[in-house]
């Protein structure tokens, strides 16, 4: 099926995203002004602040630094921060090949019991992960690492797909920006506490090696907390806005019609077009935290787990905050502003990396401290590696957001989304677990996957605010 742009018409309201030939629109017609609604909702309501959107963004992201946030903790540190990563690579690979099938059933589990308890459910995997870790780096156990990986990936689908539908629903579309960063910013969150906790232990390590045993018992104490803070999240119904709209993200149909509508929206030409945008986004968790791993000393490892999270927290705030500036920028600008700037830098350090890692393959570099020469060179790459993986995420959030014709489509497409991001990581991971992979093969394979991306995910971006207007908005505002 092609992407190729042919006069295609994306109706904003299209309750089934169709796609429809009509005329292309001159220069004199498109309008790149801030967005507008069918009618203008207050923004004076008073709300609690325990149901408010604000209080609900920190609860989801809280649950994201107990469990997720804490599983890239351990894995930022290199090789979930054991002293080889071929192993953990694989576990991950195993998880995210099971999170795949796991998030493509998500929206059936919210229509059996909620949005709220399949995001619980969805933390209880975690902790046996991490688990797993302890008793691999510190008895030598294989075993637990796999039997932890594949509990984590059951659960933590169906987690992925619970956390983005509710980000993409609970805010208003005017904080819809603000919401995501502060939701991902637990995210990294979580690695900079486990940089923090294990350069700590770990400053004067100047070896490679795996990292102390009592940050894994901390790690394993806060993912254990994940249901609980779950149950802190209001229900959809419960949310009080300030514009006075109910959150409505519930699902209707049966488990069967939910299987056939999910299997249709993956086919669609505007998703098919975003796959490889995710691919190459996503891709690049596996190639940055084995580099990590390969050729860097232990405590540098933490360092740069600390350092690279406020980085990444910074300018994905920074992101979110230039996506929501609906008054000054219409979605047009916004759209093409951040995949230019997204996109762009991503290059630039996959051309960075490029010249990196075939240098240190070729010299035959490891544990590369700071006191060494050329620390900076490779140590800088990592630090904006990370960053623009944050980046990367905002933007798919942003551009699936509006995708989404209708709440169940939300909860749909965020299935799909975490559902790739899943394949592509089983991969990527499961790719990382060879030595010629892990060193340099995984870096020109993410540089290719990026230029594939560049054009079909362009012939989506065009049509933000020009044929496709603001589907939060829609969603939100355009009913009836």
């Amino acid at each position: 099926m092609s992407c190729k742009d042919d006069g295609l018409h994306w109706d904003g309201y299209s309750s089934d995203m169709s796609l429809e030939k009509q005329p292309s629109l001159t220069d004199e017609e498109v309008h790149d002004t801030p967005s507008s609604t069918p009618f203008e909702p207050s923004r004076d309501h008073k709300v609690k602040w325990y149901r408010s959107t604000t209080y609900n963004a920190l609860v989801l992201g809280l649950c994201n630094f107990l469990a997720p946030g804490i599983w890239t903790a351990m894995n930022s540190l290199g090789g979930g921060g054991s002293e080889s990563p071929y192993l953990v690579d694989a576990a991950n690979a195993l998880t995210f090949g099971l999170m795949v099938f796991s998030c493509f059933f998500g929206s059936v589990v919210v229509r059996l019991v909620g949005i709220k308890w399949t995001l619980i459910l969805g933390t209880i995997g975690y902790a046996p992960y991490a688990a797993g870790l302890y008793t691999h780096n510190r008895f030598g156990t294989d075993w637990l690492v796999l039997f932890g990986a594949a509990v984590c990936g059951l659960s933590a689908g169906i987690f992925w797909m619970a956390e983005s539908a509710i980000a993409l629903s609970y805010p208003e579309p005017e904080n819809q920006g603000r919401f995501l960063g502060l939701w991902l910013s637990f995210r990294v969150g979580g690695q900079i506490l486990g940089g923090a906790i294990n350069l700590g232990l770990n400053v004067h390590r100047n070896t490679a090696g795996s990292v102390s045993y009592a940050v894994f018992g901390v790690f394993i104490a806060l993912q254990a907390l994940g249901p609980v803070a779950g149950m802190l999240l209001t229900e959809p119904g419960k949310v009080m806005r300030r514009d006075g709209m109910q959150v409505k993200l519930r699902i209707a149909h049966s488990a069967w019609y939910e299987v056939k509508a999910m299997t249709r929206l993956f086919f669609r030409k505007e998703f098919l077009c975003i796959v490889p945008l995710i691919a190459q986004a996503t891709y690049t968790e596996a190639v940055m935290f084995t580099y990590l791993d390969l050729w860097f000393s232990v405590r540098v490892r933490a360092l740069g787990s600390f350092l690279s999270g406020v980085l990444a927290l910074v300018s994905g705030n920074v992101l979110g905050a230039f996506l929501d500036s609906t008054r000054r920028f219409g979605l047009k600008t916004r759209s093409r502003g951040a995949f230019f700037v997204v996109l762009g830098l991503q290059g630039g350090w996959w051309v960075w990396a490029t010249v990196v890692t075939t240098q240190y393959t070729n010299e035959g570099r490891s544990g590369i401290d700071w006191v060494d020469e050329g620390f900076a060179k490779g140590f800088v790459l990592y630090l904006v590696w990370v960053a623009g993986f944050q980046l990367n995420y905002m933007f798919l959030y942003f551009v699936v957001g509006n995708l989404a014709a209708d709440e169940e489509e939300v909860v749909r497409i965020s299935a799909l989304l975490r559902g790739m991001e899943s394949a592509v990581q089983a991969v990527s991971y499961g790719l990382s677990s060879v030595g010629i992979m892990a060193s340099v093969g995984g870096t020109y394979l993410n540089f290719g996957l990026w230029g594939i991306s560049l054009l079909p995910a362009w012939l989506v971006i065009r049509q933000f605010g020009v044929s496709l207007e603001d589907r939060k908005v829609a969603r939100d505002y355009g009913r009836e």
